[in-house]
């Protein structure tokens, strides 16, 4: 279900309590949520932040609710939203993530890497309050899971993370070869890419 948003609301979204302020008040417009059952919205954001849409994705219990990748992604990429902020609220006023919380948070993450459309943060609202997995760092910790990230991904990050390691070591060997030659250390970090420190920590024997 489409959340009918006024021109005001259509906000640049800047920071957690921006997103609140607007989901606070949807939650209180009791004709559209029933408040005594989780409830599950997608916002989806333009690229420079701006609010495009807020879509109920589901309707659940007064303790959980189910939501399906399919369903939050094909919203956003049929309206066009480059990043995708997550928002469900808790009845009974408890903010604290559950474990299922942060399951579906951990798939939506890795799902939205896949379709190119960025979780930039999840919300557990209430009437009074509200915890943002950005703002406490539960966001970074699950976008390094790789519960949901399938093996051929897993793989390609491996490798390009192999092959960084080895453009580094050739990099560091070419850096320690000037050294030995005497060559000052900014012209050094100027043509290989290190930073002047890195070219100091650099241990050579000078032949």
């Amino acid at each position: 279900m489409d959340i009918k948003l006024t021109e005001q609301e259509r906000i640049k979204v800047l920071n957690s309590d921006d997103i609140y302020g607007i989901m606070q008040r949807i939650l209180m417009r009791e004709q559209v949520i029933d408040q005594n059952r989780e409830h599950f919205w997608v916002i989806g954001l333009e690229n420079n932040n701006r609010i495009l849409f807020i879509e109920l994705i589901s309707l659940g219990t007064v303790n959980k609710t189910l939501v399906e990748p399919m369903e939050v992604f094909s919203f956003a990429l049929q309206k066009r939203a480059v990043k995708i902020i997550l928002c469900h609220n808790h009845p009974s006023g408890e903010l604290q993530p559950s474990e299922a919380d942060k399951d579906i948070s951990d798939r939506l993450i890795q799902v939205g890497i896949i379709v190119d459309t960025e979780v930039i943060d999840h919300l557990i609202i209430s009437a009074k309050s509200y915890l943002s997995f950005k703002d406490v760092g539960l966001l970074d910790e699950l976008k390094k899971s790789t519960k949901y990230v399938p093996k051929y991904v897993l793989e390609q990050r491996i490798k390009e993370e192999a092959s960084k390691i080895a453009e580094k070591k050739k990099v560091i060997e070419i850096a320690k070869n000037l050294k030995r030659k005497g060559v000052d250390t900014a012209t050094i970090a100027s043509a290989t890419g290190l930073t002047i420190e890195e070219v100091e920590k650099l241990r050579v024997r000078k032949g």
